[in-house]
């Protein structure tokens, strides 16, 4: 009878309260699967976050030689500008 008028008058005790037991409930949930096809997939998702690491470092690389090439690109006509044609 204590606990739940406790439990009542405080909203963030009620509230911790059942996220435990949410908690408690998904646990078995989670438990790793011995499927070969879970396994399978699991290093897919490996590989392909592997492959966007590898395009992200790339996509910079790229990105970097275009600043550099713009940059070039940009002197090039100053000085184009003040030889005098």
């Amino acid at each position: 009878m204590l606990l739940s008028i406790t439990l009542f008058m405080k909203p963030t005790l009620l509230f911790a309260f059942c996220a435990l037991i949410m908690l408690v409930a998904a646990a078995p949930a989670q438990s790793p699967q011995g499927d070969p096809a879970h396994e399978e997939l699991t290093a897919l998702i490996k590989e392909v976050r592997a492959q966007q690491a590898a395009v992200a470092a790339n996509q910079a690389k790229i990105n970097e030689k275009l600043a550099t090439l713009a940059e070039t690109i940009r002197l090039a006509r100053i000085y184009s500008s003040r030889g005098g044609r």
